[in-house]
């Protein structure tokens, strides 16, 4: 469900002055018009910090915005081999400066993880032997012989 807006100092500071007077959730939320549950968790608040004030968040505030991720994970969607510095330079040029490491984080956050292909050479040298040798052994076969060799391909 998302998330809703909050409600003024005012009105939080007179939910507590009708608590106090000893009202309960609902009288207060039918009088204020608000929900019951959000009466009830201003209260809890009170009874606990002593203040209605919003405190800070914890921890940072997302570096990439959902349309910046939407706009990385587009990007790697129709091109699965991007780096991740044409990523960054991408959001550089939208306005946003990012790190490697957040840029793999809103992948992995979005299911994708990072592998790189592994390099490994197309022939082995056995096989390279194998070849030379099959070339020179039939390096001398007239063309018939071949018309009667059934290619795979």
């Amino acid at each position: 469900m998302a998330k809703t807006r909050e409600l003024c100092k005012d009105i939080r500071n007179k939910i507590v002055d009708l608590h106090k007077t000893g009202m309960g959730y609902r009288t207060i939320s039918k009088q204020l018009g608000e929900k019951a549950t959000t009466v009830g968790a201003i209260i809890r608040k009170w009874k606990t910090i002593k203040t209605t004030v919003n405190r800070p968040w914890s921890g940072a505030p997302c570096k990439i915005s959902p349309r910046g991720a939407s706009m990385i994970m587009r990007k790697v969607r129709d091109q699965p081999r991007t780096t991740w510095q044409d990523l960054v330079n991408d959001l550089k040029r939208a306005g946003t400066t990012v790190s490697k490491k957040t840029i793999r984080n809103t992948l992995r956050c979005h299911g994708l993880k990072s592998c790189s292909s592994c390099k490994i050479p197309l022939l082995k040298p056995a096989h390279v032997q194998a070849r030379l040798k099959f070339a020179s052994d039939h390096l001398d076969d007239p063309e018939e012989e071949w018309e009667k060799v059934m290619w795979s391909d």
